[in-house]
Parts: C-alpha cells; sequence; structure tokens
C-alpha cells in the first residue's frame, strides 16, 4: 500500500499551530473531516481515546495518532509538521515535530498495522526526517513522501 493513495495534499499541514496534544489532533483531523465527511469532534475522539491507552509519540521527534472509526469507509492519512516541537507525551520526553495521523474503519485491521508499520519504518530513516523538517511547503513535503513511497 502507497501512502499517498491515502494522503491528499490538502492533508499536508507544513506548519502546526497548536501548542497541544488534542488542538494537533484537531488541526490534523480537520481535512480528514473534510475528506470522510465525519464531524472532526467525532475523529479528535477516537484519537483521544487512543491517547489515553498510551502515547503514539515514538520518539526521535515522530507521533503517528492514530484510531479506528466506525463509519469510515477507507483509510486516511494526514501530515503534519511542528517546527517548534510539541509535547505530545513522547515516551523520549522530547518534542514532537512530525506527525503522520492515521485513521481506518474499524473493520481493517490488516490495512491498518501494515501502513501503521511502513510509515514507522520510514520514520526511521534520520535523512527522511530531515527533509521533511526542511521542506518549505505543502507540496515540497508531498514530492519527499512520494520519493520514498515509491523507493519502499
Amino acid at each position: 500500500m502507497k501512502i499517498l493513495d491515502r494522503l491528499k495534499k490538502r492533508a499536508i499541514i507544513p506548519g502546526l499551530k497548536s501548542q497541544s496534544k488534542e488542538g494537533v489532533l484537531e488541526e490534523l483531523a480537520k481535512p480528514l473531516a473534510e475528506i470522510s465527511h465525519i464531524p472532526v469532534e467525532d475523529l479528535v475522539q477516537v484519537l483521544l481515546e487512543r491517547e489515553h491507552l498510551g502515547s503514539t509519540g515514538i520518539g526521535g521527534g515522530v507521533a503517528i495518532p492514530h484510531g479506528k472509526v466506525k463509519s469510515l469507509r477507507s483509510l486516511l492519512i494526514a501530515f503534519g509538521r511542528s517546527e517548534k516541537g510539541i509535547d505530545f507525551e513522547a515516551i523520549d520526553g522530547k518534542p514532537t515535530h512530525i506527525f503522520f495521523l492515521i485513521i481506518t474503519p474499524e473493520d481493517s485491521t490488516g490495512m491498518h498495522l501494515e501502513i501503521l508499520a511502513k510509515i514507522s519504518k520510514l520514520l526511521k530513516d534520520n535523512t527522511f526526517k530531515e527533509e521533511l523538517m526542511a521542506a518549505s511547503d505543502r507540496e515540497e513535503i508531498y514530492e519527499i513522501i512520494k520519493r520514498v513511497d515509491e523507493e519502499f
């Protein structure tokens, strides 16, 4: 599965404005709410419920918030970047800069795990993370993800 099959350009936010976990989740969920026609509040609630189980801040400046939504038809991804960094309660205690948010239909465990594993593996590459942080805009971020998506 390709990331860009599920990540639309309008769901790429190169400059997250919020400084709180809930705010970031809402910012990232907004374009997915528009795409899926599911209220943003419903998406944020699912994501916060998942965060209560344990932070999706995996360390190294990265978080992969995710959740399953009953009324969703297909997996959707959003990307966000915070240059300043956000306290996302990451396992290493450091600020989080790069976010890939994933929402999946409730019954799609295999697809959910597959994309989660792919994104996790890509984000272990420091060069990829550095390129995402250095990108000047949404278009450049899209092209960087496209390149690694095709290589993977």
